[in-house]
């Protein structure tokens, strides 16, 4: 058992920013399923969007695009906080040691992605979270109050009802006393308790056939909050990345950056022709919505796996330059992207909705935090503006952090909480079965739950997912 000040899960960019913040007041507890490295931030290519030209630029023109992207779903006054706080909080990310690439003036090099009235990405080549993620981790090791446990798995937050109290979904008094978590090496499951938790978990890609997400992304974080009666919203809307790689048998998909379209690149159908200005007059360079239902409708029409992404008129020194890491990817299978057409097809890449959290990223579970993926804040409505991501996580979590430091001395962790109970719990006749269940959960969701629903395919997934409920929990 460990008791401690801050208990951070998760270990991406929400995570990490606040635990560095959050150290210098308590002790801070990291918890993570994986390698301390391994989260969606790693595999983040294209950057960070914030006004940095303010003459080209504006805060107006960022809020803008972003509630245009949301369609109509975001909530303007955390698109106004985020745009507008946002630039001092990645100033705080390059303070940490974090590489952006810069023109040879010496001044930032803004790249322009798809929604984006003007170029105001950040970026380091095709690596941006992997270079934001690799700075963090660094400041983490150099603090002595921060402890990282990398292999366990959170499975349940504590609450009152692990004391006997009566907890509902109705009830407004529900408190966050920390987590019981699964010790992967040795099979335990340990007590961690916290006067501050922070849900960091990340996204749900996984739930998908076809996803960019890592393998850890399976949306447990959101699931967990949700059985201790957390508030959820928007769950519906996950947002398919238009250009993952067509690599049948590859698992996750490998992501060919918003920035290659940003950088000149334009879709084609397997004949040659441009299709995208059929759709949206932004092209190839519309918000991440309208592209992948284009390349979902031009696929249906053609029956066809994939559709073409064009850079070949650009040159070969400027490609690699910008994209070094896609272009060795696609040059190991084959593909040498500055001669070949890219064939690029939707997956499922980012969770717009989860745990409901309000501007200072409490959810409506007492002392239980949010942020990054894993929640909603209402910045990104139906669908994320490209880039916004890396954005929403810094801002959030400095939120959080001043909104904790004020008052997490005044709490106090019941001496009653017991360890965890395996009484009703029982090993699985055939794990086989339970990896059987996830396959077709995944089938099921990329089948009547993917780009483009309908009332007769949303009833279908209920009946089977249903049934393959009935099944795993039996």
């Amino acid at each position: 058992m460990k008791n401690v000040d801050f208990l951070v899960i998760g270990s991406g960019i929400a995570g990490l920013s606040f635990a560095l913040k959050a150290a210098k007041y308590g002790k801070v507890l990291i918890v993570t399923k994986a390698n301390e490295d391994e989260s969606n931030t790693k595999y983040a290519q294209g950057g960070v969007a914030v006004v940095v030209d303010k003459e080209e630029d504006s805060f107006e023109k960022h809020i803008d695009d972003t509630l245009i992207a949301g369609d109509g779903l975001c909530d303007r006054k955390i698109v106004e906080i985020v745009v507008k706080e946002g630039p001092a909080r990645i100033d705080e990310i390059i303070r940490y040691g974090t590489h952006f690439d810069k023109t040879n003036k010496g001044i930032f090099d803004l790249a322009k992605e798809g929604g984006h009235s003007e170029s105001r990405v950040l970026h380091y080549k095709d690596i941006t979270g992997f270079e934001i993620e690799r700075a963090l981790l660094k400041q983490i090791h150099s603090d002595p109050n921060i402890e990282i446990l990398t292999h366990y798995f959170a499975v349940e937050l504590i609450t009152q009802h692990h004391i006997g109290e009566l907890v509902g979904r109705r009830s407004d008094n529900i408190e966050c006393y920390g987590i019981y978590a699964l010790d992967t090496s040795t099979n335990k499951v340990e007590k961690f308790l916290s006067k501050v938790t922070l849900m960091a978990s990340g996204g749900a890609g996984h739930i998908y056939a076809t996803t960019t997400n890592p393998v850890i992304a399976t949306g447990d974080g959101i699931a967990m909050a949700y059985r201790a009666k957390a508030k959820v919203r928007n769950m519906e809307f996950i947002q398919f990345h238009p250009t993952a790689l067509y690599n049948p048998g590859e698992y996750p998909s490998f992501l060919i950056s918003e920035a290659v379209r940003g950088f000149g690149g334009v879709l084609k159908t397997k004949n040659g022709e441009e299709f995208m200005q059929n759709y949206d007059e932004r092209g190839s360079l519309a918000p991440r919505d309208i592209v992948a239902r284009a390349i979902d409708a031009e696929m249906k029409k053609s029956g066809d796996d994939f559709v073409y992404l064009d850079i070949r008129h650009r040159e070969k020194a400027d490609i690699l330059s910008h994209f070094p890491n896609i272009y060795a990817k696609c040059l190991s299978i084959g593909l040498d992207m500055t001669r070949d057409l890219i064939p690029v097809t939707p997956a499922a890449h980012y969770m717009c909705g989860g745990i409901l959290v309000d501007e200072d990223g409490k959810s409506s579970i007492h002392r239980l935090y949010a942020c990054g993926e894993c929640t909603s804040t209402g910045l990104h409505g139906a669908n994320r503006l490209a880039s916004n991501s890396l954005l929403e996580a810094p801002v959030f979590a400095h939120r959080i952090y001043e909104d904790a430091i004020k008052v997490f001395k005044n709490y106090e962790i019941p001496d009653n909480i017991p360890e965890w109970d395996e009484t009703d719990t029982k090993l699985s006749n055939e794990d086989i079965l339970v990896t059987h269940n996830l396959r077709e959960t995944q089938k099921v969701m990329s089948d009547y739950v993917g780009i483009v629903r309908s009332d007769f395919r949303l009833e279908r997934a209920m009946r089977r997912l249903g049934l393959l409920y009935e099944e795993t929990e039996s």
